[in-house]
């Protein structure tokens, strides 16, 4: 049985990669929108802080079933594989390849924190930063001792935390039917004016000045980023090592005979699919209550969700030597090789649409409407993407974090006869 084959690249990427990337930038966004949108309750519920309309219900349930989990499950197996690429390439060339890591992750903690001060609060760089340099703990591991460590660490996080959720969860769904003791509706509301209270301090605040959003980040919320390693890292942490040892085996090079990454495929997206549309034909009729919401698309489909991004990746790595010969398969490869600077550009874009610094649209544009943003962004990942790499090697920001990490300024001329 053939093996998918491999697309040929330059001697530092394996281009595989670069197109499954490019298909999971722009994947985040259509999960990010609702965040850039606000408030950040809609994240997990459009009910929030007001009822939603059946279009809004439906546009946001397309993206619960398709995106939610799945596009951040697949960006922390990316990320896993490519701290193993890496380190290979950084060894092949004489040099310490986890030391030139580490010094690569901490400029990206160092991003990301900027990227939340100065952007926007859902940042992911320092949570994939902080998490990677654990990674990177376990890279000599067998495979065997790596995958039970990822699975001991996925289960009992996620474990114990739907375990410690659910009386609350139960007590929402009490109070919708009408059979709550005084104490659960006392939890429940109690959890509900947070919701609240939250809700209205951000549409305060991200309608206010560029300046007062800084500020009160600085103030209020200056380790909300340890707060997001630690509360994500059960998730983030073993799917970067699950990443690791995908790459080991050479899933991303199209090793794998075609009969087995069909299987691979087909499973991991059909299980993982209809997993999420049970808990969706469940929450769906119920309004999206937001307790249960938050429970189970932070711990409750946590299997869901590495399914079907699993079976997205294989399905990426089919299609791969097909689609890289197409033009949007090229668009989808530039938009991948730059990332970094297609993450932090829509960060850029989205807060001047939403913040009130900008167009002043936070709070304003429901779930349906937020697709034509996402629109927006997709269509300029892919426009610029592929016209900058015609003239320079890498993308402003990889460029940059590069020459960081090299200690040198590097030559990002395309036709330059400096490697570097």
């Amino acid at each position: 049985m053939q093996s998918p084959k491999a697309i040929a690249g330059s001697a530092e990427r394996l281009v595989t990669l670069d197109l499954i990337r490019g298909a999971a930038v722009l994947g985040i966004l259509a999960i990010n929108i609702a965040g850039f949108a606000g408030p950040s309750i809609n994240t997990i519920t459009p009910s929030l802080p007001h009822q939603a309309s059946l279009a809004d219900e439906a546009a946001w349930a397309f993206g619960f079933v398709f995106f939610e989990g799945k596009m951040r499950a697949l960006f922390a197996i990316l990320f896993g594989a490519s701290l193993s690429l890496f380190c290979e390439r950084a060894e092949k060339n004489g040099s310490d390849g986890e030391l030139l890591q580490v010094r690569r992750l901490s400029w990206l903690m160092l991003f990301g924190t900027l990227h939340y001060l100065l952007l926007w609060w859902g940042d992911i760089l320092f949570v994939y930063a902080a998490c990677g340099i654990v990674a990177l703990l376990t890279r000599q591991l067998s495979t065997r001792l790596t995958l039970i460590l990822a699975l001991a660490i996925l289960a009992s996080t996620h474990v114990w935390a739907i375990m410690a959720a659910l009386p609350i969860v139960h007590a929402e769904e009490a109070v919708r039917l009408g059979t709550a003791t005084l104490a659960q509706q006392q939890s429940v509301t109690a959890r509900l004016d947070l919701y609240w209270d939250e809700s209205a301090r951000e549409l305060a605040l991200y309608t206010s000045s560029y300046l007062d959003i800084v500020t009160a980040k600085l103030h209020d919320d200056p380790f909300w980023l340890f707060t997001m390693a630690s509360s994500t890292y059960g998730e983030i942490l073993p799917l970067m090592m699950l990443g690791m040892v995908l790459h080991r085996h050479g899933f991303f090079a199209g090793t794998w005979p075609t009969r087995r990454m069909k299987a691979v495929a087909t499973f991991c997206t059909f299980a993982g699919l209809v997993l999420t549309l049970a808990a969706l034909n469940w929450a769906w009729p119920r309004h999206f209550p937001p307790i249960a919401m938050y429970m189970m698309i932070s711990h409750g489909l946590v299997v869901p969700h590495v399914l079907t991004a699993i079976g997205y990746a294989a399905i990426l790595v089919l299609a791969a030597p097909a689609l890289a010969r197409t033009r949007i398969g090229q668009r989808l490869i530039a938009a991948g090789r730059m990332a970094f600077s297609n993450y932090i550009c829509t960060s850029v874009v989205m807060t001047a649409i939403f913040y009130g610094w900008g167009f002043d649209l936070f709070g304003r544009v429901g779930p349906a409407g937020q697709w034509l943003f996402v629109a927006l962004g997709w269509t300029l990942m892919l426009a610029w993407s592929e016209p900058w790499l015609g003239h320079c090697r890498r993308g402003p920001l990889e460029w940059l974090w590069r020459s960081l990490v090299m200690r040198k300024l590097l030559d990002n001329r395309r036709n330059s006869a400096i490697l570097n």
